[in-house]
């Protein structure tokens, strides 16, 4: 198992799909804020609560100069049932080949009722506009997530 990545360091770089099949970099954010957060499955409780959360929290994300990307293995078909079944407003990211999460060190061994199995560590990296790191957590509880983000935000640019 590779370091996790610390606060303060370069996020990495990453080339991913999008729900609508445009290609996104971490180079797309560059001179504003980035929420990148990574969740196990479109459509299932917990990634359905904090993906409303997140698009609920929208507006303030955006006057705080932050823009909020959502990445799974999911297909762009699954993402698209998965906006609009919600009415989602932020972007997500197909990693199929679990590139990106493996870069952020998400893609991770997990137990649940006694086995052990590969899956996604839900987690969330707030990406400064210089490309570093500013904070990141781990194993997110996803009800009441996007408040915490957003209030962490919110200290950088107070």
């Amino acid at each position: 198992m590779t370091d996790l990545l610390k606060i303060g360091q370069k996020a990495p770089n990453f080339l991913a799909q999008d729900q609508n099949s445009q290609t996104v970099s971490l180079d797309d954010f560059r001179d504003r804020w980035l929420v990148l957060y990574f969740y196990p499955k479109d459509d299932t409780p917990g990634c359905t609560v904090e993906a409303i959360d997140f698009t609920s929290l929208q507006e303030q994300f955006s006057a705080a100069g932050a823009a909020i990307v959502g990445v799974s293995p999911d297909s762009e078909a699954s993402h698209c049932k998965f906006i609009a079944k919600h009415n989602l407003e932020i972007q997500l990211l197909s990693d199929p080949e679990r590139k990106v999460m493996e870069a952020y060190h998400v893609w991770r061994l997990k137990k649940f009722m006694g086995k052990e199995y590969m899956g996604v560590v839900r987690s969330t990296f707030l990406i400064a506009p210089d490309g570093n790191l500013a904070h990141i957590w781990n194993n997110v509880r996803a009800k009441g997530h996007g408040e915490k983000v957003l209030e962490k935000l919110l200290t950088f640019s107070a």
